[in-house]
């Protein structure tokens, strides 16, 4: 707490600084302005001033100007808080070896330990995106040819979103067309380690109709032997605008990928192999009229798996594969009125059927089945927002969550938006989250258990955030204190390993951000978090701070960031942490209108690190392309 203590007040004696001392940018500190209109943490577009909780954005421009296939290096940077782990130059994998687990605050989990990202949950235009049976998301299912924007909610959302929201949610808003015409966007990288990566997108717009439809392709040999991937998809949107306040759309998003895990260093494997397929399907049918807007969901993910898990020097080639193969169908509603003056009512109602197949296949054509399970959840939720004259906003909401196997949840938060003078905001926030425990923790595998019961946590947050000079300076400090139980953990019982809620966490911290524009070729950025944890987690760092800056003018765009990690827990047994600085920097020039061409350097200063323990990371890897635009 001392630790604590020193950041908050070295902290508000930085953003304490004068103007002309304090950087801004084009990042997404700058986009995360007192105006930034949401959807995330209220369902519908909602001014953040008068939402309790911290919500980042990313937009579409950022997402561009980085040049890589993946969202999540770059949410790694610019999130206060969110830290993403990496075995490589490009691809993640699934299962032993694995790689993209996610944590905001200490809240996630962490794939190589067997402990899946099930404490975040990803949406993709507010729909969950997880694993049925495993209960997690696919990183490399989020690649960038979706996303309009990402909106992160750093803390519990599980309000609105229910089970696996407990630590936040990262929200994938897909890409729009708003002028009429015909735009077509096409990339080709390639670079070290033989790497390529590829996208072709096409927008159409006209009347009231609009398309998008993208493509990509990407490989790499890796820096190490055995280490290549190999991935491939589409995404494709269609909308009608029946009327000035009916829409209806329907979008479908597939990827497969093919990866290999070479293990760890000091005990490499042969023949890790993995063959995935995932996809995701939607329609909505929406309306938005001055005083009421809703919208009406449903959504299909399915996924298919192919493992064989490999064997070490020495050992036997497996005689079996691993199969599987899941689903998760959904339906959502929700509608938000305006009751009277100041007000705002938001209820809604969620229904998901998810589960699936999973066996092994000997060589010989036998099988031999893991689980073959399906359950339900439904649930209603309530939001109130109220504003009191135009210095306090006021918000409760509460869910009411059943799960067919494990039983019912009560989901309350509440919180309060201060509006002060000089553009500045003070937000007081307290929040439950929870997360029911997956059919892999209960039926799958040697430690199942299928009397486990749901983790919870309870969340509280102090937040003040600032806007000046017109916009161009914005900073922001957020103070948080996390207080969980019943976390699942693999406990030894009667002399093998059961999955039991026996793990309590209690974590604290600071995060701060602050983006200044000097002149308008010039741009800055910062952002900063500390993480104190009573019970170290893997892949949560205690010490993450981003540093960047930016020059556009002309047919120039060049930025430069430095990201520093301390104090990374890659073993917990026996413990062992990590330390590094990478310096990456990005660069183009227009050549023509509608053609560009561009180079990025990452990992400049070649550190030797790892995130995930036995995996060194690449040192200095180049890539570079073209963009063509009409």
């Amino acid at each position: 707490m001392k630790k604590i203590l020193f950041t908050v007040l070295f902290l508000g004696g930085l953003v304490s600084l004068r103007a002309e001392e304090v950087p801004d940018s084009l990042s997404v500190q700058k986009k995360v302005t007192i105006e930034e209109v949401v959807v995330t943490g209220t369902r519908n577009e909602t001014d953040v001033r008068h939402l309790p909780m911290t919500v980042s954005v990313v937009n579409r421009e950022q997402i561009e100007h980085r040049n890589d296939p993946s969202l999540l290096p770059l949410l790694t940077e610019y999130i206060p808080g969110l830290f993403t782990t990496s075995r490589g130059l490009m691809g993640y994998g699934v299962s032993g070896g694995a790689a993209g687990g996610m944590s905001l605050r200490g809240i996630g989990g962490v794939p190589q330990e067997g402990l899946p990202t099930t404490g975040m949950l990803v949406l993709i235009d507010g729909h969950p995106q997880y694993m049925g049976l495993m209960g997690h998301p696919i990183s490399d299912a989020y690649q960038s040819l979706l996303a309009e924007r990402v909106e992160v909610l750093r803390g519990p959302a599980s309000v609105l979103y229910g089970s696996n929201a407990m630590g936040g949610v990262i929200n994938i808003v897909t890409r729009k067309m708003q002028q009429d015409g015909i735009r077509t966007h096409a990339n080709v990288r390639y670079g070290s380690y033989n790497t390529l990566q590829s996208e072709v997108t096409n927008r159409i717009r006209k009347g009231r109709f609009t398309s998008i439809v993208s493509g990509s392709y990407n490989r790499t040999d890796g820096h190490r032997k055995d280490m290549e991937f190999e991935q491939y998809g589409g995404y494709a949107k269609f909308g009608y605008e029946i009327s000035d306040a009916w829409n209806v759309w329907a979008d479908v998003n597939l990827t497969h990928f093919d990866a290999s895990n070479p293990g760890e260093i000091s005990n490499p494997l042969l023949d890790n192999d993995q063959r995935i397929t995932r996809g995701m399907t939607s329609f909505a049918l929406a309306n938005h009229y001055a005083k009421t807007s809703g919208t009406l969901s449903f959504f299909y993910n399915w996924g298919k798996h192919w493992i064989n898990d490999g064997y070490h020097l020495g050992g036997d080639p497996l005689d079996y594969r691993f199969h599987s193969r899941d689903q998760m169908l959904g339906v959502s509603w929700y509608q938000s009125v305006q009751l009277f003056e100041g007000n705002r009512l938001t209820v809604g109602f969620d229904y998901f059927h998810f589960g699936g197949e999973a066996w092994n296949k000997t060589l010989a054509g036998e099988r031999d089945t893991q689980a073959d399970k399906t359950q339900d959840d439904v649930a209603g939720y309530i939001d109130f927002r109220q504003n009191l004259g135009d210095w306090l906003t006021f918000d409760v909401g509460l869910r009411v969550d059943h799960h067919s196997q494990v039983g019912t949840e009560w989901v309350p938060q509440v919180g309060f938006s201060f509006h002060l003078p000089e553009n500045s905001e003070v937000k007081l926030m307290a929040s439950k989250g929870f997360r029911y425990p997956t059919i892999r923790e209960m039926y799958m595998f040697r430690p199942a258990n299928p009397d486990l019961k749901p983790e919870r946590l309870w969340s509280y947050e102090l937040s003040f955030a600032q806007r000046l000079l017109d916009g161009r300076l914005s900073y922001g400090v957020n103070v948080f204190y996390i207080d969980g139980e019943n976390l699942i953990m693999r406990m030894p019982i009667d002399g093998r390993p059961l999955n039991v809620n026996t793990g309590k966490i209690e974590n604290a911290g600071v995060e701060a951000q602050v983006a200044y524009r000097i002149v308008p070729a010039w741009s800055v950025d910062a952002n900063y978090s500390y993480l104190h944890m009573d019970n170290p987690v893997l892949a949560s760092p205690e010490h993450k701070l981003y540093v960047g800056t930016a020059f556009s003018k002309g047919r120039w765009n060049v930025s430069t960031g430095l990201q520093y990690v301390a104090g990374l827990y890659k073993e917990l047994d026996p413990e062992e942490t990590e330390d590094f600085l990478l310096w990456n920097v990005r660069g183009s020039f227009r050549v023509l209108d509608g053609f560009d061409v561009w180079v990025k350097g990452e990992n400049l200063l070649a550190q030797r690190y790892e995130i995930n323990a036995g995996f060194p990371m690449p040192k200095a890897t180049v890539m570079a392309g073209v963009n063509i635009k009409f």
